[in-house]
């Protein structure tokens, strides 16, 4: 009787002990957006927080591409996966809809914006004004130092065509920069970049339009309680020591993971539509 008794009971707590655990390796995906040895200082705190938050081994993989990045998620061969708004947006048009955990807030908003601009010392002060002039982009997958402000620029009548130069200098910062040297006329950069630098000479021409943060989006293969259980993780960081400091970690503006529909996205959708039927993508 007492061996039944015990028996019972450890297959109630190995029961119980099943229901929040998983059973195989989640793997975290992240773009290169930075260098392998920075994503690893700025992710792999975050892998090993949610492995001790589901009782799971959860790996990191850094893409070595941005296209490679969508693939994966596509093709749910990696659980979870951060991503910029362009590249959710394309994920989502070649694979179809993922679901969502959170978004990225920063400093209290979760929308972000870029801008357009050039050096004070100019007498630019429109877009129109920088037909002939040699402009400066990051990478050409960036949502804020390229796609949105190419939708822009096409919109006020400048395009490949008829600038002087126009070129792709990989990050924002290289964007700035490259403007303040007077080696560019102008430049588009996330706004907080474009802040960094302004008091050094920078003038604004245009704003870009206010556009959801970069979110976390996660397999099908995952089972609908799993991901429930990952966002209520997500979204309690911010109530949590140890999760605020694997946030700020990351990025250190970053005051909480919230919530995130598809539809954040639609006025990207538009732009980047844009941007296809020029054949600029």
């Amino acid at each position: 009787m007492k061996n039944s008794v015990v028996l019972s009971l450890l297959a109630f707590f190995l029961l119980q002990y099943s229901s929040t655990c998983f059973s195989e390796t989640l793997t975290l995906g992240v773009h290169p957006y930075k260098s392998v040895s920075k994503l690893q200082q700025y992710y792999l705190p975050l892998t090993k927080y949610l492995s001790k938050k589901l009782n799971a081994d959860v790996q990191l993989n850094i893409a070595k591409d941005y296209k490679t990045h969508i693939d994966l998620i596509g093709n749910d061969e990696i659980d979870i996966a951060y991503m910029g708004p362009a590249s959710y947006v394309d994920m989502v048009k070649q694979y179809g809809n993922k679901r969502l955990l959170v978004r990225q807030v920063i400093n209290g908003k979760p929308t972000f914006k870029g801008q357009i601009f050039t050096r004070s010392d100019l007498d630019i002060n429109s877009l129109s004004q920088l037909k002939n002039k040699k402009f400066a982009f990051g990478d050409a997958a960036s949502t804020m130092s390229h796609l949105v402000p190419r939708y822009m620029l096409i919109n006020s009548g400048v395009n490949k065509d008829n600038l002087a130069e126009m070129s792709f200098l990989g990050s924002h910062d290289n964007v700035a920069i490259a403007v303040l040297s007077g080696a560019f006329d102008a430049g588009a950069v996330k706004e907080a970049v474009f802040y960094k630098y302004e008091d050094r000479g920078l003038k604004s021409l245009s704003e870009t339009p206010e556009l959801s943060e970069h979110l976390y989006v996660v397999s099908n293969k995952v089972s609908e309680e799993n991901v429930e259980r990952i966002k209520n993780i997500m979204m309690e960081m911010k109530n949590d020591a140890e999760g605020m400091k694997v946030l700020k970690g990351i990025k250190k503006t970053i005051t909480e993971m919230g919530s995130v529909s598809d539809k954040d996205y639609d006025n990207l959708r538009e732009i980047l539509g844009l941007l296809t039927e020029k054949g600029i993508l």
